[in-house]
């Protein structure tokens, strides 16, 4: 079978050439030189004629298009997704959004401290992909983490008691909000400094693609690393395209292109805006996709995850998403142009998914009523559990700062050298 994401060349319009099969359906789409994907800011002229002439003179590079949706069963049902599957989308969703609404109440009565960054808008993209993945895949998020670990699988006590501070928190109250980890969901951490996760997802799939070639072990798992549009100018990034692409591991890079970097706009700080070109440079499929559409996002998210357990590589995903907060709870958000503001939230990735399945008679207005108020109660249960755990024992201090905390190594045994006692012998007693 005609793998979705097979090379072909690039044209101008969309769909892309190629054998009907491989027609593009979805609404993956190239932006146009004198505009940057959904943006209201304009590239200049100066601008607009580089990128012309770099297209001009460069071969056309290998691009990805997504298979026809269950082509096989369009004749029966063009849905993208059962009633059961819609359902879960709309609760991971609703839990993203109502979480992190709590989180700002919470921050801004004291109950959190340091920086806060909230995921409002961008829901969508942590649902599309990882609902998608099994326990033993591995995630790898920024830090704009709490709903990557909450769609992940990590309970929302364990996210709101780390945001608190509390030793019930899935770190012990160590992490805070932007370092969650979670060994049993393979919730690889949040990463405070932007880039630093992608080598560790890196490493994450080299484990996972060394296990079944070399170790011959059964093993098909992938790793999902997210990142923003900010740290695609960053070495990091493209060491590791091209690590992945060399290796052929079983990764997906996932940009979450929300337009800006903090308060700089990424038209300002890149040459090239079309991020997703960078993955056909490394030779491993880039596609663009809206990431305002939950249904869009899990089409690309099925193809892509699909290629990495078959052991075909890695995939460059950029999803245009927006914030609907500023960068942090700190951040007044004067920065943004206010058309561009509301022009993405009348595209709420939510409420589309909510018309999508009431209009398509995958649910009722009253079952999706019935979900929110069961997120509701669970985030205010979380929120009440968080608050009456205690706070971690001043004993947690040094835990997991040093290896070895008595400065000597630990040897083969598992014993601190210092603890043998032929350690010291024919030296002087230290």
């Amino acid at each position: 079978m005609a793998t979705a994401f097979a090379p072909t060349k690039l044209t101008a319009t969309l769909p892309l050439h190629g054998s009907q099969e491989n027609r593009l359906v979805l609404p993956i789409r190239l932006a146009p030189h004198s505009s940057f994907l959904g943006s209201t800011r304009s590239l200049t002229a100066h601008s607009s004629r580089r990128l012309n002439h770099a297209h001009a003179t460069r071969r056309s590079p290998p691009v990805v298009g997504v298979q026809e949706v269950v082509k096989e069963k369009k004749s029966i049902n063009s849905l993208l997704i059962t009633k059961e599957e819609g359902l879960v989308l709309y609760e991971d969703m609703i839990l993203g959004r109502s979480f992190e609404d709590m989180c700002a109440q919470m921050y801004y009565r004291g109950k959190m401290f340091g920086f806060v960054h909230l995921y409002n808008g961008q829901e969508a993209v942590s649902t599309g992909f990882i609902k998608l993945l099994t326990k033993s895949d591995s995630v790898v998020s920024t830090y704009r983490d709490h709903v990557h670990a909450l769609s992940k699988g990590v309970s929302a006590r364990a996210v709101m008691s780390e945001l608190f501070g509390k030793v019930t928190g899935c770190c012990r109250g160590q992490g805070g909000s932007m370092h969650m980890f979670s060994k049993e969901h393979n919730m690889l951490g949040g990463f405070a400094f932007i880039g630093e996760g992608i080598p560790v997802a890196t490493g994450a799939a080299f484990s996972s693609k060394y296990r079944r070639d070399v170790l011959k072990q059964d093993c098909e798992d992938v790793t999902v690393a997210f990142f923003g549009d900010g740290t695609c100018n960053n070495g990091q990034f493209y060491e590791c395209l091209n690590m992945a692409a060399l290796w052929k591991l079983p990764i997906i890079f996932v940009v979450e292109n929300n337009l800006w970097a903090i308060g700089m706009s990424h038209l300002r700080a890149t040459s090239d805006p079309e991020i997703w070109k960078k993955g056909p440079a490394f030779g491993m499929p880039g596609v663009h996709v809206d990431g305002m559409d939950v249904l869009k996002v899990r089409e690309v998210a099925k193809e892509a995850v699909a290629r990495a357990r078959r052991g075909e590589g890695p995939t460059l995903v950029e999803c245009e998403t927006y914030r609907f907060r500023g960068h942090s709870l700190a951040d007044p958000d004067e920065l943004r142009d206010a058309a561009e503001k509301a022009k993405y939230a009348a595209r709420d990735p939510i409420a589309a998914l909510k018309k999508y399945l009431i209009e398509n008679n995958l649910a009722k207005e009253a079952e999706l009523k019935s979900i929110e108020k069961k997120i509701d109660e669970l985030v205010e249960e979380a929120v009440e559990f968080a608050d009456a755990s205690p706070q971690p024992g001043r004993s947690q201090l040094l835990e997991n700062v040093f290896a070895d905390p008595k400065g000597f190594g630990i040897g083969p045994d598992g014993r601190y050298r210092c603890e043998d006692p032929k350690f010291t012998e024919g030296t002087a007693q230290v």
